[in-house]
């Protein structure tokens, strides 16, 4: 019976053999290979995981005394500052206050107390995000974090992280879950040099850590992320980051039963007291360093927490001989004639200088001394850029082919109504309800784009952004190189034509260096080359990418030498070379900026108004002996003595592309409001005109540099400090037209004008 039993399976032994796979089937494996071949895989990962457990042993734990310090070079290889003193404190932890620590829980890692020491799931879903350029995402645990931070180095590699892994294990097991928790408050980077709560507690509120309430212990935990990120006092634009992610923090302890939700709404964002630093990085070297960190961070070079294990040479694009220059006009012309009160001692500056060719920073003003003022006023980002903007919104126009409402394609020579306060009429003819007020509430009657451009006329260019559409000139500037996260800028409307969004020095520098490279943006850096131990750590090629068309950034490039010319910023023609610029005053005279270019070099000098103590904005009217501070005065004569020194000794270099537009001879057209006229306008109100203007039409012709501009003998590109200096010191006012700058007209400090603040004004 048994051969009857199964009439369709002959026996092996019968000598049947199965027929062959053909065709594709042959190359796909059988069930058999692939069960084969996943046992194997199994058991293989085992016996890697238990060799690996069993050979990686647990370390000795980092020493603070072996921690190297951060080498920071100018571009020729000089040194600009070694940082790397540790400053800790260990603490018990019974000595961290109960809501302090589940503030760190909140923030890190929720289920510490219930999870195992290595999340696994977390590790593949970070380093998926990773390898899909989404940028370094942690996915460590506490106790990973731990031990990365107590007994390994900081370095992004794989068998750091396998050894980190095995490590987190082993001492999972042989320490408790508060052995582990007190290690990493101890050993965690706060920021301002503060290694461990009990250094961080008096770096930010200058307490000790038991004496940390809910909110300040909240504000820590937050920085844990990314301490330069969120430290509102460093970097004041980040203040809606560090609220939210402080208020993330409170929304995860209430979730986790650690805080109730009435006490949680009680809390107020407790901002941290002004930072200290060693003196190690004392006047302007302090900026640099701080800057170069950031810089770092951002492009994801290096994290905070590799910087703050230190070792690191760090090759800088600044030039130290152009750094020099642009510190001494600064000095000459602004801050050796100011007194120690106010509004004197209100006064700030910030300046950025990038090379056109390579995108480089190359010198760089963050304020006179860090160890005193934190605030690096280079990269701040929250004051109004004003008129500086109006460029882009005459390159977007020209870019989108925009038209007026009676349809005429815009360009230099369309004429505008420049009344003050006259309505900006919708692209649908109809009444928006916005009515921008010019500065002085003057007239000026019809004028072209070039004209208002020269004299910084808001009703023109209120009416001109609202022709182009704010989506497009928003779309162009962020093309141009003013980052889409830049304060004001995503929540403007028409108002954004007016510079009411708050980009840095270093922000308005990108887009008037891709105005001068033809319209192709390249992103600003301060990093030439990271190294550590001998090995080059890669550094990002900067981003590139064509912003507006060749012919757009001649065309505005035209307009723009037309106010250095005879416009709001003749005071920059000190600078003796082929240049373009724009002026910007804000509104009350908080700030006052010039922007330019010459084929080499785009500069952005700023003036901010500021109280030291209290750091609100305060209006500079009176400074420096001046009735009123504006674009035109301070801020264009640094950068002519700057740039006229950063370029002394090179050939004279042109603007190429379009044929360059050229003041008329005629009428000069600038009646009452000759001299420096412009205005606080980045609220709405800037709009004099300085050394006269223009009236009629203008002539597109050629125009070379003046005769004075050619150096009389080669020398190094910016002379010695006990060289004779182009333009050094103060210059004497004179006549417009004449070679000096002109004198800022008579006026009284007033209360803010009826209709000045734009946002405010804007339906």
């Amino acid at each position: 019976m048994g051969d009857d039993r199964w009439p369709r399976w002959p026996a092996r032994s019968a000598g049947v053999r199965r027929p062959r796979r053909g065709g594709v089937w042959r190359l796909v494996p059988s069930w058999r290979m692939v069960l084969g071949a996943g046992v194997a895989a199994v058991v293989l990962s085992v016996g890697a995981l238990v060799a690996g457990y069993l050979l990686v042993e647990i370390p000795e734990p980092k020493s603070a005394a072996a921690a190297q310090a951060n080498v920071y070079l100018y571009a020729d290889g000089s040194q600009i500052a070694a940082v790397g003193e540790v400053n800790r404190a260990n603490v018990a932890l019974e000595e961290v206050p109960e809501p302090v620590r589940y503030a760190v829980l909140a923030a890190e890692d929720r289920d510490f107390f219930d999870a195992s020491p290595v999340d696994l799931s977390a590790m593949v879903r970070a380093g998926w995000n990773m390898l899909r350029g989404g940028g370094r995402q942690s996915g460590s645990t506490i106790t990973q974090q731990y031990v990365k931070n107590y007994y390994l180095d900081q370095r992004q590699t794989v068998s750091r992280k396998v050894k980190e892994l095995f490590i987190a294990v082993k001492l999972g097991r042989e320490l408790s879950k508060e052995e582990i928790l007190q290690g990493y408050l101890n050993t965690s980077y706060f920021g301002r040099n503060a290694y461990g709560v009990q250094a961080a507690a008096q770096a930010y509120y200058g307490k000790d850590v038991g004496e940390l309430g809910v909110a300040e212990g909240a504000y820590l935990a937050a920085l844990l992320q990314a301490p330069s990120a969120y430290d509102v006092v460093a970097d004041p634009g980040s203040a809606g980051r560090a609220v939210a992610r402080w208020e993330y923090v409170l929304d995860g302890m209430v979730s986790q039963g650690w805080l109730a939700p009435a006490e949680r709404e009680a809390l107020e964002f407790p901002r941290p007291g002004p930072y200290e630093p060693p003196d190690l990085l004392s006047g302007e070297r302090g900026y640099l360093v701080e800057a170069v960190r950031g810089e770092l961070t951002a492009r994801g070079v290096l994290e905070e927490d590799e910087l703050a294990a230190g070792g690191y040479r760090i090759t800088t694009t600044i030039d130290p001989v152009r750094q020099e220059a642009l510190t001494r006009a600064v000095e000459e012309q602004v801050l050796d004639g100011l007194g120690s009160a106010p509004p004197d001692s209100y006064l700030r500056v910030g300046a950025t200088s990038v090379e056109v060719a390579s995108g480089e920073v190359v010198a760089m003003y963050g304020g006179r001394d860090y160890t005193e003022q934190f605030v690096n006023n280079a990269t701040r980002r929250d004051y109004q850029a004003a008129s500086t903007f109006k460029p882009i919104v005459y390159a977007a126009a020209l870019e989108h082919g925009a038209e007026t409402v009676d349809g005429e394609r815009i360009g230099p020579d369309t004429v505008y109504d420049g009344s003050s306060g006259r309505p900006v009429v919708g692209r649908d003819g109809t009444d928006t309800g916005w009515a921008p007020q010019n500065e002085g509430g003057r007239d000026y009657g019809p004028l072209t784009v070039a004209e208002a451009m020269d004299r910084s006329v808001n009703a023109v260019f209120a009416q001109l952004g609202e022709d182009v559409g704010a989506d497009r000139v928003r779309e162009t500037a962020v093309a141009l190189g003013i980052p889409e996260e830049v304060p004001g800028l995503a929540e403007a409307r028409g108002s954004i034509s007016l510079g009411t969004a708050t980009p840095s020095t270093v922000d308005v520098a990108q887009v008037y260096a891709a105005l001068a490279r033809q319209g192709v943006f390249r992103e600003a850096v301060l990093v030439r080359e990271v190294s550590r131990d001998g090995e080059v750590v890669p550094v990002p090629e900067p981003a590139e990418r064509r912003a507006v068309s060749a012919g757009v950034a001649q065309e505005v490039t035209a307009v723009l030498r037309g106010v250095v010319e005879s416009g709001t910023g003749t005071a920059a023609g000190s600078a003796g070379r082929p240049a373009a610029g724009k002026t910007g005053t804000a509104e009350e005279d908080r700030a006052a900026w010039f922007a330019g270019f010459t084929p080499e070099l785009a500069t952005v000098v700023a003036v901010f108004g500021q109280d030291s103590e209290t750091g609100e904005q305060q209006s500079l009217y009176g400074a420096a002996g001046q009735e009123r501070i504006s674009g035109g005065g301070f801020p264009a004569l640094i950068w002519g003595q700057y740039t006229a020194a950063a370029l002394h000794g090179l050939p004279v270099a042109e603007f190429g592309g379009a044929a360059e537009r050229v003041s008329p001879d005629g009428e000069d057209g600038g009646g009452e409001g000759a001299g420096e006229g412009e205005g606080a306008d980045s609220g709405g109100t800037e709009g004099g005109t300085e050394g006269g203007g223009r009236s009629g039409e203008v002539s597109p012709s050629p125009s070379g540099p003046p005769e004075s501009s050619e150096p009389s003998e080669p020398s190094s590109p910016v002379p010695s400090s006990g060289s004779a200096e182009p333009s050094s010191g103060p210059v004497p006012s004179g006549p417009p037209g004449e070679g000096e700058p002109p004198v800022a007209p008579s006026r009284e400090p007033s209360p803010p004008r009826e209709g000045a603040d734009v946002p405010a004004r804007e339906p």
